[in-house]
């Protein structure tokens, strides 16, 4: 359930984007950055060439002060902004790379940090594909909530989704700093502690690129996902982790010997957990969290690999049982 506060603030929030839709003739998404980097700027209306007019902006002034009024802290923030971006999707739908990670699963991340690291280090995390940024976002704040000192780092080729992101990070005043670019060229980054990511599902259209990889497939498109993990890795600290969603058949496919390739040579495989299947709608869109670890002093090849299914993530005694399980794990197999 959500507060009526976040209720009223997403009717309010709602009005302003089909007000700005309507009157800059433009796609839901464009119109929702409009209405953000509005609020951002004081909740001013900006007006280019006439546009838009005159009635609509007395309209948005009278819905900013509204909402304006509502106090919400960071994390209310990126709720209403999930809100919002999820009823644009069933009326404007994006491709699946492009949808934003469920908060169930952006709070098991959340959870699994907490677990590998401490709140006495600062921690500072990557997304190499972020898209809308909501994983990123999710993580950031709750592990500020955790009294972690958090800061973080996102890319994406896509500049509509990254202003989505830029957007909503700069109106919940989080610490991310984001790259427009191919997540698989050379990315000014200094090495991260965690790298997180919602994997791209797909080819990587650039073979001349991917060669230089060792998860690359020897003919034809590599697969994008297991291209991204390799880059991922590399600018995260020895002993670092990697936590990403990737399709459950990783390890079954017609590259996964590419891909295992660079999990021998490269990092230690130290866990899978199956998400449940009711998240999703078929058995080949089902995903995991892989756990992958660079090799370092501090680090080796867990005694025994965590493989895990989580039952759900609506019933809390099947959730509580895994953190359980997780933490009896990495007790006898992490240092």
């Amino acid at each position: 359930m959500f507060s009526e506060k976040i209720e009223k603030a997403f009717g309010l929030m709602e009005q302003s984007i089909q007000l700005l839709q309507r009157s800059l003739d433009t796609s839901f998404l464009d119109a929702y950055i409009e209405n953000g980097e509005n609020i951002i700027d004081a909740y001013q209306v900006r007006v280019l060439d006439g546009v838009p007019d005159e009635q609509t902006v007395q309209q948005l002034k009278t819905i900013y002060q509204q909402l304006q009024a509502i106090e919400l802290d960071s994390e209310e923030i990126r709720r209403l902004s999930q809100l919002i971006l999820l009823k644009g999707n069933k009326a404007e739908p994006l491709q699946a790379n492009h949808q934003l990670t469920p908060d169930s699963i952006g709070f098991l991340f959340v959870f699994l940090i907490e677990q590998l690291y401490n709140t006495k280090q600062s921690l500072k995390v990557l997304d190499i594909a972020t898209g809308m940024g909501n994983l990123l976002l999710t993580v950031l704040l709750n592990l500020k909530l955790a009294n972690f000192n958090v800061q973080g780092f996102g890319v994406d080729i896509d500049d509509t989704l990254l202003a989505v992101s830029a957007t909503n990070n700069e109106w919940t005043q989080a610490s991310i700093q984001l790259f427009h670019q191919d997540g698989l060229q050379d990315l000014l980054i200094d090495p991260v502690d965690v790298t997180i990511s919602d994997l791209p599902i797909g080819f990587y259209p650039n073979d001349e690129k991917a060669a230089g990889f060792d998860s690359a497939a020897e003919d034809g498109h590599s697969y994008a996902h297991h291209l991204l993990m390799e880059q991922a890795m590399k600018y995260v600290k020895p002993d670092g982790y990697g936590l990403f969603l990737i399709p459950t058949n990783i390890l079954e496919t017609e590259q996964s010997s590419f891909f295992k390739n660079w999990l021998q040579k490269n990092v230690y495989l130290q866990g899978m957990i199956q998400l449940p299947d009711e998240l999703f709608k078929s058995v080949q869109s089902r995903k995991s969290i892989l756990i992958v670890q660079n090799k370092g002093v501090q680090s080796e090849q867990a005694k025994e690999v965590l493989v895990a299914k989580l039952g759900s993530l609506k019933d809390p005694a099947k959730v509580t049982q895994f953190f359980q399980q997780f933490e009896t794990w990495k007790s006898s197999n992490l240092k």
